[in-house]
């Protein structure tokens, strides 16, 4: 007779924190506090834990996209990637044999988390503006060749707003339509 699965089993601890801002231990990782007090979900695949500092309960699945779902985790894996190479919502439903809103859903809340990363990475920027390199600048903003087909350099100046509106867009370019170009 196979033993049963102890509540403990599973990933580790270390990767949560306490999710309550008024513990003591709010947001700090391996701290000690947590245990698993039960296991919830379809074949009690999903831990709830509980701080002993605080007393909180909280699962692990709280304030990640699979929050609130009852799609297995590969299943929310092959969605995203199916998002992140360019299908429609429905064409990634059909794939993954889910519901369209299902994908919708996830789609909405994997775009918050994912703005909410790039504003966290745009506010972490290692130099700030004025400390540049001249050549990071000329090799990020300036196209090669193009300023001498033009028949004179761009001044410094401009090429600095240029390298602040891409710093602003997050290093990504903006999109131009095929009629503009």
């Amino acid at each position: 007779m196979p033993m049963p699965k102890r509540a403990t089993e599973g990933p580790s601890l270390a990767l949560f924190a306490c999710p309550n801002p008024d513990c003591d231990l709010f947001n700090r990782f391996d701290a000690g506090n947590l245990s698993v007090a039960e296991r919830m979900g379809k074949g009690k695949a999903i831990r709830r834990l509980y701080c002993n500092h605080c007393g909180y309960r909280f699962s692990e699945r709280q304030g990640s996209l699979l929050e609130y779902t009852k799609l297995p985790e590969p299943t929310v894996v092959r969605i995203l990637k199916c998002l992140g190479h360019g299908c429609s919502i429905e064409a990634a439903a059909d794939i993954c044999e889910v519901d369209a809103r299902s994908v919708s859903r996830i789609l909405a809340r994997a775009g918050r988390r994912a703005e909410n990363f790039h504003r966290l990475q745009l506010e972490r920027l290692a130099q700030p503006l004025e400390a540049v390199e001249l050549d990071e600048l000329h090799g990020k903003v300036c196209r090669p060749g193009g300023a001498q087909k033009r028949g004179g350099r761009a001044h410094p100046l401009a090429r600095l707003r240029d390298l602040a509106e891409w710093v602003e867009t997050g290093f990504t370019r903006r999109w131009r339509s095929s009629a503009a170009s």
